[in-house]
């Protein structure tokens, strides 16, 4: 749950926090099990403070416990943001970019944002943690294996994802990191060098001139990636927020107040 807390923050920063997304079947989105611990949160704050902490600020401290958890830094956020008066999953597209969309439009998408070279190579090592699922990678092993894969980790990805059509039924993944799965930290790095990034972004994070230079010194340094790691998570955090009189405070996650 951590590890979605964590990605789920990402998504809900690029969409300028003009609202939650919670629509399941948008890519980005919150999933219903994000969706339920928040609301879970939300119920207990309310108690205590009705009408005070918004669901943006809870989903964006929610992430950095989860950060915490995984063994990651510990990130001073600011609080004060409130919720927009309706979702935005449409806009979720526009800002965030596919898994196998290519390091030129990352760049591109957090540049926007004010992230720099060195703060977005560092926020794809949250793809430290947590699994990638069969169908966003099962172009690089079929009809043919990507001669780019380190082919000692191919026959691992093999036996995860048998099928080059995934059954939509079955929970097929491979984990991003089979040596430190839960824990955020630089293995990362040191595994797409050796060319065992699952995504294509993955490898060209790697590989291009822009960003090698930065994936070198944070496989070395773990320091150095909790750094920029902290910098980027603050940048995205304060992502165009809804404060002062804008928006409003939901009483409800996954319904804007007028709705109820």
């Amino acid at each position: 749950m951590t590890v979605l807390f964590s990605h789920v923050m990402l998504h809900f920063c690029w969409t300028r926090q003009e609202g939650l997304c919670l629509r399941r079947k948008q890519r980005g989105a919150l999933a219903s099990g994000t969706s339920r611990y928040i609301e879970t949160i939300k119920e207990a704050v309310e108690r205590e403070c009705p009408g005070v902490v918004s669901c943006a600020d809870i989903l964006v401290l929610s992430a950095r416990e989860g950060i915490f958890s995984l063994g990651g830094p510990y990130i001073p956020l600011k609080t004060g943001r409130r919720d927009g008066r309706r979702s935005r999953a449409d806009v979720v597209e526009q800002y965030l970019p596919d898994h196998n969309e290519s390091i030129s439009v990352v760049l591109d998408r957090f540049a926007a944002m004010g992230i720099d070279t060195p703060g977005i190579v560092s926020l794809l090592g949250a793809h430290s943690v947590g699994r990638t699922h069969c169908v966003k990678l099962v172009h690089r092993l079929y009809p043919g294996v990507d001669p780019e894969l380190n082919p000692d980790h191919v026959p691992h990805m093999l036996h995860k994802c048998p099928d080059q059509i995934p059954d939509p039924k079955a929970v097929q993944y491979v984990r991003n990191d089979r040596g430190t799965p839960m824990v955020l930290d630089n293995n990362y790095y040191r595994n797409i060098l050796d060319n065992k990034g699952l995504l294509i972004v993955d490898h060209q994070l790697a590989y291009d001139k822009r960003t090698r230079p930065y994936v070198k010194k944070m496989a070395k340094s773990q320091d150095y990636f909790f750094k920029e790691f902290s910098r980027a998570i603050a940048i995205l955090s304060e992502n165009n927020p809804l404060t002062g009189n804008k928006g409003e405070i939901r009483k409800q996650c996954n319904v804007a107040n007028k709705l109820h």
